[in-house]
């Protein structure tokens, strides 16, 4: 088993740059910045479709106002994707631009949103009334059109910097306002971006006789339907944990690639409920309430076994410290302070779980009756809840948690007692070289050297890129005074950095600092990172160090970037968060 890891530990720089890739980031970026619209959308779809499932007859009205506000929000999903997307990209790609030279992120996002209509939206004409209309085909404005989306928005920005470098622009004498002049400069990168897409659009629809949006769906659909399978499914979880076992956060490298399709599935899951049928995709956007069952890896279940099963002080510590995050699907307590990432013990389990899972999900869904999912939940509601609500409340969906829960248990136990012996002897040899009597071993405080394996899953844990290089060095305009900070804090979905934003308020209180601290996601942090003087990654996002490092170097902001024990330990002791920034800040 140490053969295996270490080989996954020589691989690790190459599963970091897929993370770190320019493409995925901006797909995975854009469609977070899109999240309030998913979730948004699905409130007032529950408002007008889930009281009848009780009896409850809502007036007539009220179901078309939140139908309307439904599909005018999640029914141009794919539009505002390409202008996130682009948005995004065009951040990633003004740090590899020429000195001087910037790519404008708002004339782009409109370039790329007016390149997805060309591409993905079909006009017509018809009659009403006598006259004649003309009228968009709004199918694929939506997540039908998200690929169309991904597309034009890669084309936008390369079209804006290919422009841009060779100074293809169109330059204004310097007495004229800079705001006009750079609309100016940017109407031969518009419209060269417009016309590429809307020539692919004529070539597909002449030769294909289809807009590109569908002619992707269309040759992506032996694809799409392989990932439906058992095997498919199962491929899908087993990479997503295997990347963040090695310490790279998964649904970053895996998730993007098949939002479209998930999405997509999910809505047609939702048409299909609403005609009375049964929603039968099972690759749908909320199946990582199954597959990341309180987290990557299945998680659900570890704490409570922990807690009631270990007899090692450590891993109850741990059980007790996790149960609530993990439940609301935030384990990274549970990921460092076991710890999970990089344990030999864990491997197995922590792959097999959420593959054993998805896989009990298809066939509830095939054979025994169980809805696919069809309502969008956000990503933190506590996966039973969220199962039981996102299949339509029916009751079956209860038992096939019951099933999976016990299923983890017995998939996790085995491994936890392993590892929960190894750690009881590390424990009992510890407290023999303290002069206590085997029982002492509870009174051994945190300042103890942690376990081998522990120190192992900690020192490997960042990214090769950031592991390799020296730690920050004090900027000259950072602030050494620690009173009157703002800190941002990041991860992936803004719930671990909560964790440690949370941290610093109690700890900003306990000692009298007037200090302010807020939790964000990366990705959505760049409109409003100038407004802070400290910006925190998590572990999670700790591969993104070497990019973040060039605009908070550009901005004057002191960046950190703590390892995964130590971030967690940070999380648990408020006053020790504040000794750590004003050591930091030296």
């Amino acid at each position: 088993m140490d053969a295996i890891v270490k080989m996954l530990e020589k691989h690790q720089p190459f599963f970091e740059k897929i993370s770190r890739n320019v493409y995925l980031q901006a797909i995975k970026d854009g469609f977070l910045g899109c999240m309030p619209i998913v979730l948004t959308s699905s409130i007032f779809l529950l408002i007008a479709t889930l009281p009848g499932v009780v009896g409850i007859t809502l007036p007539q009205p009220l179901i078309d106002w939140c139908n309307k506000l439904y599909n005018f929000t999640m029914g141009v999903m794919g539009i505002m994707v390409a202008g996130t997307t682009a948005k995004n990209f065009t951040a990633s790609m003004n740090r590899r631009m020429p000195a001087g030279k910037v790519l404008n992120d708002g004339s782009t996002m409109v370039a790329a949103q007016c390149s997805m209509l060309l591409l993905a939206v079909t006009q017509f004409t018809t009659k009403f009334n006598g006259s004649e209309l003309s009228v968009f085909d709004c199918t694929s404005m939506g997540t039908r059109g998200l690929f169309s989306a991904y597309i034009a928005a890669f084309i936008t920005v390369w079209v804006y910097k290919f422009c841009v470098s060779r100074d293809l622009t169109i330059k204004l004498p310097k007495e004229v306002p800079g705001a006009i002049a750079q609309n100016f400069r940017d109407i031969i990168p518009f419209g060269g971006a417009v016309i590429i897409c809307g020539i692919i659009d004529v070539v597909v629809r002449n030769l294909m006789g289809v807009p590109f949006s569908e002619l992707l769906i269309k040759l992506l659909s032996p694809l799409f339907t392989a990932a439906e399978t058992y095997p498919g499914l199962i491929l899908i979880q087993a990479a997503t944990a295997f990347f963040w076992f090695i310490g790279v956060h998964g649904p970053s490298i895996v998730q993007p690639g098949i939002d479209p399709i998930r999405l997509a599935n999910q809505a047609e899951n939702l048409q299909v409920l609403l005609a009375g049928g049964h929603p039968a995709h099972s690759l749908t956007f909320n199946m990582s309430l199954v597959g990341e069952f309180g987290g990557t890896g299945a998680t659900f279940i570890v704490p409570l076994l922990l807690i009631l099963f270990m007899k090692s002080k450590q891993l109850k510590a741990v059980g007790k410290a996790s149960i609530v995050p993990v439940a609301f699907a935030v384990n990274e307590p549970l990921l460092f302070g076991a710890p999970m990432i990089l344990n030999p013990y864990m491997l197995i389990p922590f792959v097999a779980a959420g593959c054993v899972n998805v896989s009990v999900a298809k066939f509830f869904i095939d054979n025994v009756g169980m809805n696919g999912f069809s309502f969008v939940v956000p990503w933190a509601t506590p996966a039973p809840i969220g199962i039981f609500i996102t299949t339509n409340f029916q009751l079956i969906a209860l038992v096939f948690v019951a099933i999976i829960i016990l299923l983890d248990a017995i998939i996790y136990l085995p491994f936890l007692k392993a590892y929960d012996k190894l750690l009881c002897d590390q424990e009992a040899e510890r407290a023999a070289e303290l002069g206590l009597e085997s029982d002492g071993a509870a009174t051994i405080t945190a300042s103890t050297s942690a376990p081998a394996v522990e120190q192992t899953a900690a020192s490997v844990e960042p990214t090769a890129a950031a592991a390799d290089q020296p730690e920050p060095a004090s900027d000259a305009s950072a602030k050494k005074d620690v009173d009157g900070l703002k800190v941002l804090v990041l991860c992936a979905g803004a719930g671990t950095s909560a964790m440690l934003a949370n941290a610093i308020k109690e700890g900003a209180a306990q000692t009298g600092e007037n200090i302010a601290s807020s939790a964000g996601a990366y990705g959505q942090h760049t409109a409003i990172m100038d407004q802070y003087d400290v910006i925190v990654l998590a572990p999670q996002v700790r591969s993104y160090y070497n990019d973040m490092k060039a605009d908070t170097d550009r901005l004057g902001i002191k960046l950190l970037a703590p390892r995964g024990k130590e971030y967690i330990d940070l999380t648990r002791d408020p006053a020790g968060a504040i000794k750590w920034l004003r050591e930091n800040l030296d």
